[in-house]
């Protein structure tokens, strides 16, 4: 009989972390109770704990993996010193180092409470603890309370992997917790849609039939109910897009250890709330709501194929399973050779290597498909795309793969689809596919003057020069973020107004202002390091003049919201962005290339209306397995500047719809790009 206590404990909470037995969020370091007063020389100074996967910084600081990645995705200076400093430039603290923090004496979180080393926690919790055992007894039970089939056993190489919905024959439907899963074609574009992607000639037609997408109702669990999603979105009713997109999916985010959801989904409702037709505003509200469990509806594209009714008639017999592996650090090799079919879209297991991290886990087999790696979509990937993530990652790897028990891997063939070929097959093993790096530079550079444009409608900009008498050691009491060597490319811009300062007593500058200049220095061109330098040296002055713009929103009524980004500073909504004035814009050409008979991939949305006047062009879809899916530059959201050099800028659907037909094979997107609103 089940200890009621313990019964009452599990339904409190989600599932506990399977390596330190207790609850934190994903993106948080493991949490242990620690036998002892720990050294203060093994501290990390970001998160004040003692350190896990130490990394040294060439200043001479140590911090934990984790913190020291998180931190730098989005500064690029050491936190204690501040000097400058990028990722590529640390690495891995000593193996002295790592053994006295591994021979830490921790307690077991369970009541058997016996002390051990930190490395040896894992290994009692699944081999010898009785009150982890039983956690996991009843969590399962609390899972599936009507489930009558056996169980798999845990392993090791499993951690936090929830398991799919169970069709009626006991198999994991392909589409988790879709509830009549509906298929549309979006072959007949939408009022205001232009569809390039979409376009079908006769000579198509055999080819495939119709673009299809679904809609599926996909459950979020959260263990703290006010956790943030870790995904970017655009649009809503008040921009040309429409609908809420999924721009991005952050890496070790909540979405992305569920893995169902991928950029480009467009989401329908939130938790029965319809909100196809909201505000950019409204929606983050309803996807920011706290709450332990949030039920999505999405649509999601499926790409072209004419083998929709035979692929879904298939995938009942199929199932979706998760499965994690932990590398002991980067380099360490999974010993997974990945393959790509002729007759089949996506990435295939072709072996696993004796020996290898991934069959001594057990959980993978040949001929596997892989879905996704660490939350990124594969459906339609690559063996080097999925080999670059596979390389990047420090520890957890997670998988999703899809099964269909019986089927057997065909012998390779000589058509380039075997682990040979450098161009569809690649290796975990450590080594660089050929094709990883072939990417062109993407250079940004300043928005040209023939590419500039008028404020969209429902925007104005205000430039304000603030002129203000200090004493020399006054500060000005600001922090700022962007800056040049975002990968966004943003201005420099105000994330808070200190009440210490000289600014917040000043009142003029707010949050959200752009920052122009500072005594005449230019901060539009610099990079975050280069802007604090200029801001530090010149406010040691007893004069400073600051010049400032500040973009207003002339339609909304609503209070601007205060996103908080997880771990770092306040940053403006994704539709701010769009009321930045053209000259401080930094652009990027991308360069597509086709087959005669693929489409381009991508649909758009925006231009010249009589009701509505100019309108930029968005991206509002990019179609799976096409030209543009696969490059993964153009991205949902993204400003359409100019097409091979013409600018887009006045032109209607009915002119730029031609400007891309036209081009066969190749054609350059001038594009601009903004970061997606997080939620």
């Amino acid at each position: 009989m089940a200890d009621p206590a313990l019964e009452e404990h599990v339904a409190q909470l989600t599932e506990l972390c399977s390596q330190c037995g207790q609850s934190h969020l994903v993106l948080d370091n493991h949490l242990y109770n620690f036998q002892d007063e720990v050294d203060d020389e093994l501290i990390c100074h970001i998160c004040l704990q003692p350190l896990l996967q130490p990394m040294d910084t060439p200043c001479g600081h140590t911090y934990c993996f984790k913190c020291l990645e998180n931190f730098l995705q989005e500064y690029s200076f050491c936190p204690m010193d501040r000097k400058k400093l990028s990722f590529q430039q640390c690495h891995k603290a000593s193996l002295l180092v790592r053994n006295l923090l591994d021979k830490l004496l921790v307690l077991c979180p369970f009541q058997c409470q016996q002390s051990m080393q930190r490395c040896e926690l894992e290994a009692h919790l699944h081999n010898r603890c009785p009150g982890f055992k039983k956690y996991k007894s009843e969590l399962q039970r609390k899972k599936n309370p009507i489930s009558k089939g056996k169980e798999d056993p845990p392993t090791k190489g499993e951690a936090n992997t929830p398991k799919d919905a169970e069709g009626p024959s006991g198999g994991s439907s392909l589409v988790a917790e879709s509830s009549g899963a509906a298929v549309v074609s979006l072959g007949t574009a939408e009022p205001g849609l232009v569809n390039p992607a979409f376009e079908e000639t006769e000579e198509d037609l055999p080819h495939r039939t119709s673009l299809v997408a679904e809609t599926t109702t996909i459950e979020i669990h959260r263990e703290d109910p006010e956790e943030e999603l870790g995904m970017r979105i655009v649009g809503g009713k008040d921009t040309p897009l429409g609908n809420i997109v999924v721009q991005e999916v952050l890496r070790d985010s909540v979405v992305a250890a569920d893995g169902r959801i991928a950029p480009g989904d467009h989401i329908l409702e939130v938790n029965g709330v319809n909100i196809s037709s909201v505000t950019h505003c409204q929606a983050v509200s309803f996807l920011r709501h706290p709450g332990p469990v949030l039920h999505l509806m999405v649509l999601q594209e499926k790409g072209f194929s004419n083998k929709t009714a035979q692929q879904d008639s298939s995938s009942a017999n199929r199932e979706v399973i998760h499965v994690t592996l932990v590398k002991r650090d980067r380099s360490e090799p999974l010993g997974i050779k990945l393959i790509r079919k002729t007759d089949e879209a996506g990435i295939f297991i072709l072996d696993l290597l004796e020996g290898g991290l991934a069959a001594k886990n057990g959980r993978l087999s040949r001929n596997d498909r892989v879905l996704s790696i660490n939350g990124q979509d594969l459906r339609q990937g690559t063996p080097e795309a999925a080999a670059q993530i596979i390389q990047t990652t420090e520890s957890r790897v997670n998988f999703v793969i899809l099964r269909q028990p019986g089927v057997q891997l065909p012998e390779p063939a000589e058509d380039g689809s075997s682990s040979n070929s450098s161009s569809s097959s690649s290796s975990s093993n450590g080594g660089s596919p050929v094709h990883h790096r072939r990417r062109l530079d993407q250079s940004h550079y300043r928005r040209k003057s023939t590419y500039q444009k008028d404020l969209p409608q429902g925007y104005a900009s205000h430039e304000k020069t603030v002129a203000i008498k200090k004493e020399p050691k006054e500060s000005l009491g600001i922090t700022i973020g962007g800056g040049r060597d975002n990968k966004n490319k943003l201005p420099i811009y105000v994330t808070s107004v200190q009440p210490i300062g000289c600014l917040f007593r000043d009142g003029r500058i707010k949050r959200g202002d752009v920052l122009l200049s500072i005594n005449g220095i230019d901060l539009t061109h610099l990079n975050y390091y280069e802007a604090v330098s200029a801001l530090k040296s010149n406010a040691a002055s007893h004069s400073v003049t600051l010049k400032a713009l500040e973009i207003l929103s002339l339609n909304s009524s609503e209070t601007p919201l205060d996103i908080r980004e997880q771990g770092f500073s306040w940053s403006p909504l994704w539709i701010t962005w769009l009321g930045l004035p053209s000259h401080l814009h930094f652009c990027q050409d991308i360069v597509l290339s086709k087959g005669n008979l693929e489409s381009w991939g991508f649909s758009i949305v925006g231009g010249f209306e009589e009701s509505k006047g100019n309108q930029p062009f968005f991206i509002k879809t990019i179609v799976p397995g096409t030209p543009a899916f696969r490059d993964r530059k153009l991205r949902c959201g993204d400003e359409i500047v100019a097409v091979n050099g013409v600018p887009a800028i006045g032109m209607s659907n009915a002119e730029l719809i031609p400007m891309l037909k036209e081009q066969r094979n190749k054609v350059t997107l001038t594009v601009v790009s903004w970061p997606g609103s997080l939620v």
